[in-house]
């Protein structure tokens, strides 16, 4: 299944705007999840974006967001606290539940894996929640403060460097974090958890992901993220996180819908994830295509014209089977090997005396496995150039483009 990225906003319950995009499944949507970021992060991080858009490939909706004063969302940062990015996360949930359905998955990386956790009980449609690398004390993140920790305590704020970045701690922040009580509300936690946590994490250490294990009730899950670092950097890491909570959430969410089918159409969209990456749909199948790197795109998936060449090279393929079958012939296995390319109409065997200039040339190998004498060889290569995409290839075609009704957009 492919998925689109949407930019989206929504106000904060202090009315801010807060910035957000929205990985959704092309198709119908099984159920939808938010993913918070961790301690002056953004919606951009590695984790966020790769996360998010291996659950909406699953047909999951996801929406990853900036808390207030981070990334593009609006509002002050010193103004913000553990408590307001619970807010923000609540907010988030009632923009999901008006707009494409309440969250039924709640995903978090490190302070924001330990703001999930917490605010999991104030919406109640969750039904699993899962962190990645997550304190299981929100004061934990005081440590990394402590060389302006006095300067706060003493003048109500400093500015501190955290990741190359400048930002203001005030002494509210501080006092609001000392005050949360994690392992109280993880005891009365009803979802189902699963705590993803590196167990060489030099930011936060594997011992607060066994507080939390042994502090939330069953169902519960550990994974080890083994060999990675806290911020998930190498993209093995992030991917193989997003694996392994795609599978284990689906056992939590409504099972997938079919989607309605129209019989004989496809429909291709942009996902915007890339300049070329486009989101395929024929009937219930969903494909990707795209560029490769070489040409601008995120090579995403195959390129128009690889896709041209797999249409015939799987026609090809079924035809052969087909008359194989018919025929009764020992042909075990077809494998079509295709090529597309352009040469001048001069050294084109089969082009007519008034072609000129540049055309096609699609060469196409046939690889067949059995028992074939070379009569039966022979055959198959002639039914091979009777493919009906082949005939459609070659013969007269008309493409009729129109604009369709804002109806149908």
């Amino acid at each position: 299944m492919s998925y689109v990225t949407d930019r989206v906003d929504f106000p904060s319950s202090t009315g801010v705007r807060l910035n957000a995009r929205l990985e959704r499944p092309v198709g119908v949507t099984r159920a939808c999840a938010i993913f918070a970021h961790c301690f002056t992060c953004s919606k951009e991080s590695r984790a966020a974006t790769r996360i998010a858009r291996a659950l909406a490939a699953r047909g999951i909706a996801v929406l990853r967001f900036d808390f207030t004063g981070l990334g593009q969302s609006e509002g002050d940062f010193a103004n913000t606290s553990f408590s307001s990015n619970i807010e923000d996360l609540v907010a988030a949930a009632d923009y999901l539940r008006d707009t494409h359905g309440a969250p039924t998955l709640l995903i978090g990386h490190s302070l924001g894996g330990a703001a999930v956790l917490a605010a999991a009980a104030r919406i109640p449609e969750v039904r699993a929640v899962a962190s990645l690398g997550a304190p299981s004390d929100p004061s934990h993140v005081i440590r990394h403060l402590e060389p302006s920790l006095e300067a706060i305590e003493a003048e109500g704020s400093a500015r501190i460097e955290l990741a190359g970045r400048e930002f203001t701690i005030t002494r509210q922040f501080l006092d609001d974090i000392r005050q949360q009580n994690l392992t109280d509300t993880l005891a009365r936690l009803s979802a189902a958890v699963m705590i993803m946590h590196s167990p060489v994490d030099r930011v936060v250490g594997i011992d607060h992901a066994a507080v939390i294990f042994q502090a939330v009730k069953h169902p519960k899950s550990f994974v080890s993220l083994d060999q990675a670092d806290h911020f998930l950097s190498r993209a093995a890491d992030a991917e193989y996180a997003a694996d392994v909570l795609a599978a284990w959430a689906s056992r939590y969410l409504p099972p997938p819908k079919d989607p309605p089918v129209v019989e004989g159409e496809v429909t291709v969209r942009e996902t915007r994830e890339g300049k070329f990456t486009q989101s395929i749909r024929a009937g219930r199948h969903h494909l990707t295509a795209d560029e490769p790197t070489s040409a601008g795109g995120l090579d995403r998936g195959p390129s128009p014209y690889d896709l041209l060449l797999a249409s015939l090279g799987a026609c090809t393929a079924m035809t052969l089977r087909m008359y194989a079958e018919h025929k009764t012939l020992p042909l075990e296995r077809v494998t079509v090997s295709l090529r597309h390319d352009r040469i001048h109409a001069d050294d084109c065997a089969s082009c007519t005396e008034s072609a000129t200039g540049r055309v096609d040339r699609i060469e196409r190998r046939l690889h067949l496995e059995g028992d074939l004498d070379d009569t039966q060889r022979t055959r198959l290569l002639e039914i091979a150039n009777r493919c009906p995409v082949h005939r459609t290839l070659e013969g007269e075609k008309e493409i009729v483009t129109r604009l369709a009704d804002s109806s149908e957009s």
